[in-house]
């Protein structure tokens, strides 16, 4: 791909874009960028190349599409973005960061996507290879972006990266030779409009692989039934709720995994340290990614068992009068937080709130009357959350988190959990779920 004296847009100066724009400026190309926030507000690394000779910092309008040959809009910027829009209606190219990363990428990339438990199932995946002696960069969506590691020496065996809907939406060439959708959920609405849209953005993981790769798929998820028919490359399946004849699956107290022509073989439950269901899903997807790539049965045991998952992600927060706090702070989606309940037998007391993303909450009112022993309901989504899911199961609201922490206690016995699972973005109180989480933790600990 050459870029050398071409003019290319960068939408959106966080850390991806930044990252973008210094890769394309080593690349010869001459780089305009631009930013809904003011210039004082972009990302702390744009200092570092606000004086090169190749950059062009432009005013968020659409006079900066002038001469421009592709436009590359950071994670996070919708598709009805009026730049984006513009830019098609002259038929700019429209690509994200990922594609233009792999034009360039040497190593083998594994691709991780899905709803829910993308970062959990990347990072292990990333721990067992490495754990087996294969030298892995991990990165994407988490951490550093592919286009960073595509300027570097590139001197790893595989690249494991978490893809997002945002990312996936603008492909062309993009191809992984393992690509695994984890499950499929309400989510970013707000983003692509419709559940169809947001559903058909995720397969695109699949869309150019060949028979030479390999596609993952949950055959628990009720949004994957139909999609092996659609995919090119060998498929294999996960399955937390049936034996499968060929993949790997449950069976009473083992994970176990059939391929053709190969003994069945047995992973022990006991060995998984995070909690709830959907994170023995997670595991079960590493395994399979794993085995492809020459990992033996012993040294991906050995990892799972070491791996002890993410913060703010069902995370023990501590524990009161013998009630106890789990931070799930980034659950942002309404899937998220049916998986989170389904985690605990105890009574739960669950917070819910924050800044609405048009999640189908209505859809958790029998999860709710089955789990939540009580609702207390936060942040700006609040109203609306109680116009869809009132019911039978008691609910209060408050503005802030911290009200909403304090109540729970108040209101809590022996023998409850208070779970963060807010089922919204963070954006109305908090910069991100980390700090929300943060938050959490901190009041929980001086209650």
């Amino acid at each position: 791909m050459n870029l050398t004296g071409k003019k290319i847009v960068v939408i959106g100066m966080g850390k991806t874009g930044i990252a973008t724009a210094r890769f394309l400026g080593k690349q010869g190309a001459k780089v305009a960028v631009t930013d809904e926030q003011p210039i004082d507000k972009w990302g702390g690394e744009f200092e570092q190349i606000a004086k090169e000779k190749w950059l062009e910092i432009g005013s968020y309008n659409i006079r900066i599409l002038t001469g421009a040959c592709i436009v590359v809009p950071s994670p996070g910027v919708p598709p009805h973005n009026v730049l984006l829009v513009e830019a098609q209606k002259r038929n700019i190219p429209v690509i994200s960061e990922i594609e233009i990363a792999y034009r360039f990428l040497k190593v083998p990339v594994i691709a991780v996507t899905g709803t829910n438990g993308k970062t959990t199932t990347t990072t292990l995946l990333g721990e067992i290879l490495k754990g087996s002696g294969k030298k892995t960069f991990v990165g994407g969506n988490i951490g550093n972006p592919l286009i960073e590691y595509a300027e570097g020496s590139q001197k790893d065996d595989f690249i494991v990266a978490e893809i997002s809907s945002f990312q996936l939406q603008w492909i062309e060439k993009f191809r992984p030779f393992i690509a695994m959708l984890l499950n499929i959920t309400c989510d970013h609405i707000n983003y692509h409009g419709s559940f169809s849209e947001y559903r058909r953005i995720k397969t695109r993981i699949f869309a150019n692989q060949t028979k030479a790769d390999l596609a993952i798929i949950n055959a628990a998820d009720p949004e994957q039934e139909d999609i092996a028919s659609i995919i090119n490359a060998r498929v294999i399946k996960f399955s937390s709720k049936r034996v499968l004849q060929k993949g790997i699956f449950i069976k009473k107290n083992n994970i176990g995994l059939r391929m053709p022509g190969k003994n069945e073989e047995q992973y022990p439950l006991s060995i998984i340290n995070l909690p709830g269901l959907h994170n023995m899903e997670n595991v079960m997807a590493a395994i399979m990614a794993a085995r492809f790539c020459g990992c033996s049965q012993e040294n991906i045991i050995a990892a799972v068992a070491a791996f002890r998952g993410l913060p703010h992600r069902i995370e023990f927060a501590g524990e009161k009068n013998s009630v106890k706090f789990y931070d799930d702070s980034k659950g942002t989606n309404v899937g998220s937080v049916a998986r989170a309940l389904e985690t605990f037998t105890q009574p739960v007391i669950l917070l819910l709130g924050g800044r609405d993303k048009d999640g189908d909450f209505e859809t958790l009112k029998p999860m709710l009357a089955a789990k939540a022993k009580k609702v207390i309901l936060f942040g700006e989504a609040r109203d609306r959350i109680a116009s869809l899911i009132d019911g039978h199961t008691p609910m209060l609201k408050k503005t802030k988190l911290r009200e909403a922490i304090e109540s729970a206690y108040k209101e809590a016995q022996s023998g409850d959990v208070i779970l963060l699972s807010p089922g919204c973005a963070s954006f109305d109180e908090f910069a991100n779920y980390k700090e929300r989480g943060i938050f959490f933790k901190d009041v929980v600990r001086n209650l």
